[in-house]
């Protein structure tokens, strides 16, 4: 049964066509993940069918009594109200019976003896054993505390975006709507809340439209992808891997087909320049034809970003950082840290919110001054700073400032990687910025569009260093596929601040993980290795504390063994491996790709699968004993 029809709607904002005829409907059971470049018009859509945007023609039907929700990118929440009461705010008649037993216990725990509110509490007890109420309350707080919010009493206007941005996630789940409606609901959360965000959503009995740059998160929770490109609307039936197969096959049949209609035209044309002795009796409708071919507009495939700068020469001497230390409000963010970073360094940098990862890159970028500790930057580096908070920065100086006179301040003409130079204008519009809209004014784009505008910006500076800080947040998918492929070629240090678990798997070969208390410790390899190691660890620590329970219970005195310290050639060892299970995880992905594609030909594939199967085995003993060495030297 459908929930939500749109026919044949159209929307313009005058420097864009949004939309030019869409059609689509949304089923009871349907989990939809909605992809587009940014600016195509994906939240502006959520907010059609939400109602709060207005539609320029066609019509968008919504079952009658069918309850939609919108959770926006900035939720409005009333700063006066504490957590539990956003949660309730425009809740149904078990969550006003929540709401009311919530506000009549805190009464009463400031005046125990009031008999009234005593007997007003319960009746209101009575009306929620009725309603099931009970159960209502348990799942918010569940909700709350799986992402992340442990205190239900505080004011939300005491809290950052981040925490308000959960707040209206959980009132938004708890609800339980017909049509969810979610604008980025991954941002701000960490690994851990969006794994259990991802198990929630697979069992939600009510249908689902989502924006999100998590590429893991849309393969796993949707069952369906429309894509927004260029005003038209392409409904996929499956999820993120099924669209990228099928999208791939589209363009490959595209392509052949405008190369077909050139071959046409070509003869066409040819026909055309020859004398009229040459041509048949058919003239006029040739000509004709031959026009309509040469008039037919293809929609051009590369409909994405090109990123094809250039960077600059890096020396030695990178970034030192020698025993720093930060604390804010007498806690501890980075404690006594030391590391030199490589010109081939591939950094990602993990960790809760408030851990410290923007105050280390804000350490690292001079822009706030280490407590104790030394940063010494080469003589060479030129770092680009891609800052979680960039549109703000952006938009600081001059808002009505021109697209391209922003981009130009940088320079009127920008290198690209085959060495060639090209105009501001034209970077521009490889950044998918039209004529139109590089004259308009900054604060016209959206928040995707700008945080594009300033990627580009700070790429045609020919960077060395590349720090980027959450760079998944407002960035279309499209965008992020294009900016792995650049940093695979990047000639330089790079050093990633991510909660974004696909672009960590594709673009780091180092984790460092902040702790509690300031410690940062090192992984070998990306985000999913970094998993498999604390996985291996926790059953460790299992193990171990098992041990622990038997030898109490069998001997109750017992002696403490002195922890046995690495000697010389073991510590190189446990350096060495590092690198060692880097490069054998590059290695096996490399045979995985060439695998891939030999798929015919089943000698080589079983010589390849067998060779992918060794190099798993040398990365597990690897890998155990980077674990055994690394508990020796903690």
């Amino acid at each position: 049964m459908s929930i939500v029809t749109l026919q044949s709607v159209k929307k313009d904002f005058g420097i864009k066509e949004l939309l030019k005829d869409a059609n689509f409907s949304l089923d009871t059971n349907d989990k939809v993940g909605l992809i587009g470049t940014n600016g195509s018009g994906k939240s502006t859509l959520l907010k059609m069918i939400a109602g709060l945007e207005s539609i320029d023609s066609g019509q968008i039907l919504v079952n009658s009594g069918a309850k939609i929700v919108y959770l926006p990118q900035q939720p409005d929440l009333d700063e006066n109200h504490t957590v539990l009461e956003q949660v309730f705010a425009d809740s149904g008649e078990q969550m006003n019976l929540v709401r009311e037993y919530e506000e009549l216990s805190d009464k009463l725990a400031h005046y125990p003896e009031d008999g009234q509110l005593m007997s007003h509490l319960s009746s209101v007890m009575q009306k929620m054993d009725a309603t099931g109420a009970w159960e209502v309350e348990t799942n918010a707080k569940i909700i709350l505390t799986k992402l992340g919010i442990a205190d239900f009493d505080v004011k939300i206007g005491t809290l950052s975006g981040g925490y308000r941005k959960r707040i209206a996630l959980a009132a938004a789940l708890i609800s339980e709507p017909d049509l969810l409606l979610m604008d980025e609901p991954t941002n701000h959360l960490d690994a851990l809340s969006v794994e259990w965000l991802q198990s929630y959503l697979n069992r939600y009995r009510g249908a689902l439209l989502l924006i999100t740059h998590d590429r893991y998160f849309l393969d796993r929770v949707t069952n369906k992808i429309i894509e927004i490109d260029r005003g038209d609307i392409y409904t996929y039936t499956g999820n993120y891997s099924y669209y990228l197969e099928k999208k791939a096959l589209a363009e490959e049949s595209a392509v052949s087909t405008q190369r077909k209609h050139q071959g046409i035209l070509r003869r066409e044309l040819e026909w055309l320049k020859k004398g009229p002795k040459a041509r048949s009796t058919k003239q006029k409708a040739r000509i004709d034809r031959a026009h309509a071919l040469r008039d037919t507009e293809f929609k051009q495939i590369n409909g994405k970003v090109d990123i094809s700068t250039v960077g600059r020469r890096i020396g030695k001497k990178v970034i030192e950082l020698n025993n720093i230390s930060k604390a804010y409000n007498n806690r501890t963010l980075i404690k006594d840290f030391t590391y030199e970073f490589s010109p081939e360094d591939r950094i990602g940098i993990i960790g809760g919110n408030g851990a410290g990862k923007s105050t280390l890159m804000d350490i690292i970028t001079a822009r706030v001054a280490p407590d104790s500790g030394v940063v010494e930057i080469g003589s060479t580096i030129h770092i680009g700073y891609f800052d979680q908070h960039s549109e703000e920065l952006l938009t600081a100086v001059n808002e009505d400032q021109r697209v391209i006179d922003y981009i130009k301040e940088e320079g009127e003409f920008v290198q690209v990687s085959d060495g060639t130079k090209i105009t501001a204008s034209q970077m521009l519009e490889r950044f998918l910025f039209p004529g139109n809209q590089q004259y308009a004014p900054i604060n016209k784009l959206s928040g995707g569009e700008k945080r594009r505008l300033f990627l580009l910006r700070i790429l045609i500076g020919a960077p060395n260093v590349l720090i980027l800080d959450e760079p998944t947040n407002d960035l279309d998918v499209q965008t992020l596929a294009v900016l792995e492929d650049y940093l695979e070629d990047f000639t330089g240090c790079v050093i990633v601040v991510s909660h974004d678990r696909y672009f960590l798997d594709r673009t780091v070969d180092r984790i460092f993980a902040l702790e509690e208390g300031g410690g940062l410790r090192q992984y070998p390899g990306n985000y999913s290795i970094y998993l498999d190691y604390k996985k291996a660890e926790e059953a460790q620590q299992q193990e171990t504390s098992k041990t622990v329970v038997v030898e109490k219970v069998a001997s109750p005195v017992t002696e403490t063994k002195k922890r046995r310290r690495l000697s010389n050639w073991e510590r190189r060892e446990f350096e060495e491996l590092e690198g060692k299970i880097a490069k054998l995880e590059t290695e096996k992905t490399a045979v995985e790709k060439t695998l891939a594609n030999v798929a015919g030909n089943y000698s080589q594939v079983q010589k390849l699968y067998e060779q992918v199967e060794k190099l798993k085995k040398d990365i597990d003993v690897a890998t155990e004993r980077w674990l055994e060495l690394a508990e020796m030297e903690s």
